[in-house]
């Protein structure tokens, strides 16, 4: 589904040049669940970003199937990113002025050609997160859980190719967690891909696969065993 080959980040000031990214080769595969750890500032967040459309490498290739999307132009990748991936962030990134359920209806914003009422698409993804009871509310009314678990929803309404999933349990506490965990779980386990950065080994470890990164760089990755 994914293939990354040399990818380089490299960000430059008038005094000097940070390499964020060095000579990353990674492999996704359709219905995959994978993890990727390291401290803070080993470069997995500017990974995230990479395979999100959302920030260029300064070299090397991103092949998502057939595409090279390391030479494509803006409005081709934002086309990309609105049609074929999903976003959960730390912050849980709600706008605080619409519904629940208008939130998670922002996931269909760019989408185009869907089969089927987009109102049921949207109850459809919050039932399946269990939100739907939160629909008329704000997120201010909601815990942090069920915010996160409203931004799942808003992530997958659109039924992306790839879910992309930056420190999803990082503001929950243990039960939230787990909760946001499962729910992650299961979506793979119905053919989802999912990339998720992560700080916690145990949530790590529910994943297929593991990548550890340091200075840059992948320098580990471990299968679960199943």
């Amino acid at each position: 589904m994914i293939s990354l080959e040399s990818i380089q980040r490299r960000y430059a000031s008038d005094e000097v040049e940070t390499t964020a990214l060095a000579d990353i080769n990674l492999e996704v595969r359709e219905g995959e669940f994978l993890a990727i750890m390291g401290p803070s500032g080993c470069g997995k967040s500017t990974l995230l970003n990479i395979l999100g459309t959302v920030d260029r490498p300064s070299a090397g290739r991103y092949l998502f199937g057939e595409r090279d999307l390391a030479v494509m132009d803006e409005a081709s990748l934002a086309k990309l990113r609105g049609e074929t991936l999903g976003f959960v962030f730390q912050s849980f990134n709600l706008i605080d002025e619409l519904t629940i359920q208008e939130n998670v209806e922002l996931g269909l914003a760019y989408r185009r050609g869907l089969n089927g009422d987009r109102r049921k698409r949207v109850e459809q993804a919050m039932d399946r997160v269990g939100i739907s009871h939160r629909a008329r509310h704000y997120p201010h009314q909601l815990s942090g859980g069920q915010q996160q678990r409203a931004a799942i929803a808003r992530a997958i309404v659109g039924e992306p190719s790839l879910i992309l999933a930056d420190e999803p349990t990082g503001n929950l506490d243990t039960e939230n967690g787990q909760q946001v965990m499962d729910i992650l779980t299961s979506l793979n386990g119905e053919g989802a891909t999912i990339v998720m950065v992560t700080h916690s080994p145990s949530h790590a470890d529910m994943a297929l696969r593991r990548i550890d990164m340091l200075d840059g760089r992948i320098v580990s990755s471990v299968a679960r065993a199943i």
